[in-house]
């Protein structure tokens, strides 16, 4: 399992893939830059999306277009050149986008932007979302965290289907990864500086989280983003670890994926069999920001939506 870089924009904070089953693309994020990137491995074509603000996550949304966790709070965005009603088109320009190779189109998104949840105005100034995902019922769970990374300053919201968003886990220093078990009876998540995953209960019906616990101990890097694969292992990208790790439902190390950069943040597996792993990266001043692909024996499964019930 050799890992290859995939020919779109180098990124500065590259985060969040997410494998949008419905069109088989690949959703990923620059978060600084603000930018939400879809790229269809079919055919090499790419779209960029400037939604004006920086931006942890983007998922596919039900109804169509994303759902995204941004600088202040939940929001949704349409499908590029389908604006929502009361909003004007957004114009597009063949752009070339640059850095670790390939060009697309990009797509001036900030206009048709709407905050859904205006979470990061009840905390502290500085602070923004991160990295989040979407459980089978359509509830998108995302965190925030400070931008100067001050302990316990973040927190872990879920925006549910109807619009009602509820703060459920306080004193988080940088909510980043979370995924669920194959019978979404728990929960997997990280607070970066811990040094661990976590598990929680979680009820699938109300989308509540119970009982919380060590899931793993990373002892290299830090973790960060997270996925579970179709046979119930946990995927763990390793900040400054250069790696990405596979653990056993027990918590296990089962096996380990070497990257030539040393700040890996997520990976999320996608392309037409779900075999393949996706793996995004940030820029450290020496390397890094690049997309990585590596395909592997093992599948994936696809990003649930956010089920967006209002208008």
């Amino acid at each position: 399992m050799e890992p290859e870089v995939v020919p779109v924009p180098r990124a500065q904070l590259g985060e969040g893939p997410r494998w949008d089953g419905g069109t088989g693309t690949l959703l990923w994020v620059d978060i600084p830059a603000g930018l939400v990137h879809r790229l269809d491995p079919a055919d090499g074509s790419q779209v960029t999306i400037d939604v004006g603000q920086p931006v942890g996550v983007a998922v596919p949304r039900a109804g169509g277009g994303l759902a995204l966790a941004v600088r202040d709070g939940f929001a949704v965005l349409p499908e590029a050149g389908t604006p929502e009603a009361g909003t004007s088109e957004a114009g597009t320009s063949e752009t070339g986008t640059g850095g670790a190779g390939g060009a697309g189109v990009l797509l001036p998104g900030a206009g048709d932007l709407r905050v859904v949840a205006a979470v990061t105005a009840a905390e502290r100034p500085g602070n923004r979302m991160n990295d989040g995902a979407c459980d089978r019922a359509g509830r998108f769970f995302a965190g925030t965290k400070a931008e100067d990374d001050t302990p316990g300053a973040g927190a872990l919201y879920r925006l549910d289907p109807g619009g009602a968003c509820e703060r459920v886990l306080g004193g988080v220093s940088i909510s980043n990864g979370l995924a669920w078990s194959l019978d979404e009876q728990l929960l997997y998540y990280v607070d970066t500086p811990t040094g661990r995953v976590d598990v929680f209960d979680y009820d699938p019906a109300s989308g509540s989280l119970g009982d919380r616990r060590v899931f793993a101990e990373i002892p290299r890097g830090y973790p960060d983003g997270i996925t579970v694969d179709a046979d119930g292992h946990v995927w763990v990208a390793l900040w400054d670890g250069g790696a990405v790790v596979r653990l056993r439902p027990g918590g296990q190390l089962d096996r380990t994926i070497e990257l030539p950069v040393a700040n890996v943040t997520s990976c999320a597996f996608g392309g037409a069999n779900l075999d393949e792993l996706y793996i995004t990266t940030a820029w450290d001043g020496r390397g890094g920001g690049e997309l990585w692909r590596c395909r592997t024996p093992y599948t994936g499964l696809p990003a649930c939506p956010y089920r967006d019930l209002s208008p």
